[in-house]
């Protein structure tokens, strides 16, 4: 296990070196851009941007509304690094394909984490096309993230109450409906059951989806301030009984854009 963290940590750092050859911005903030988010890439400015197909190492995403893009630019006059798209466990089955972007993160120097993802409607006072701010997880995808750190990590609060507090502030400044709950994070790909549904309702989950779950706890271990919103883009199993598609996430994504937008743009620009 020493050895695979070795070659993990000389890959890592393999790509840093390559980035830092081809752009000079140094990013305090990163964002992981979920589906149906990217277009909120388009706001940055000056920017470089890099297929994650030509980074040594970099895992390959072909889901789609994830189009694998790395984009370092400005942002209301701060350096930032938008992921635009993210690798999910179910592509893969490995989770150091998941994680290879949030060490890539910390690798060059971001202290700064905001998830973002597309997620199904557990609490049903939620609709599509909502925004949910992330207070805490459940992990159900039962993978460990910090198996390779050397030290016991303790429980820690995943999700920065600081950063909780500015935007929600910067949501009611700007008049913006922001929900507040708990993200259940699963495997995948297949969507949940109405059982199963239930089952993540009663142990206190809000919203579910296929990701941010595994990347979240990495990046707090590793010293990193996250925060986390959900763009809830359908009603799950057992809420309704239309049929699920990943269309129809992308979708209402996609409708939300401005609103998403609005929101990050003014939140980026707050953190200090």
């Amino acid at each position: 296990m020493k050895r695979k963290a070795n070659n993990i940590s000389s890959q890592v750092k393999e790509s840093v070196r390559f980035i830092r050859s081809k752009v000079s911005i140094r990013p305090r903030i990163a964002i992981i851009l979920g589906s149906g988010l990217g277009d909120f890439a388009d706001t940055v400015v000056n920017k470089k941007t890099f297929e994650t197909s030509r980074i040594p190492h970099y895992p390959q995403s072909n889901v789609e509304g994830h189009s694998g893009k790395l984009i370092f630019g400005k942002l209301s006059h701060v350096s930032v690094l938008a992921f635009q798209g993210r690798i999910h466990f179910y592509e893969t089955g490995n989770l150091e394909s998941v994680l290879y972007p949030i060490r890539l993160a910390h690798g060059l120097g971001i202290k700064t984490l905001i998830v973002t993802n597309a997620a199904g409607a557990v609490n049903r006072q939620f609709n599509p096309g909502d925004l949910m701010l992330i207070t805490d997880q459940i992990n159900l995808t039962f993978e460990n993230p910090l198996r390779h750190l050397r030290l016991p990590i303790a429980n820690l609060q995943l999700y920065d109450v600081k950063l909780q507090k500015l935007i929600l502030q910067v949501a009611k400044e700007n008049k913006i409906d922001l929900k507040q709950g708990v993200y259940c994070g699963i495997k995948g790909p297949s969507y949940e059951t109405a059982a199963e549904i239930e089952m993540i309702r009663r142990i206190g989950g809000d919203a579910v989806g296929m990701s941010t779950v595994n990347e979240v706890s990495l990046a707090v271990a590793l010293g990193m301030r996250v925060a986390g919103i959900s763009v809830i883009t359908n009603l799950s199993t057992g809420i309704t009984t239309e049929k699920l598609s990943h269309l129809d996430v992308t979708e209402v994504a996609t409708r939300v854009r401005k609103v998403f937008a609005n929101l990050m743009s003014r939140v980026i620009e707050k953190i200090t």
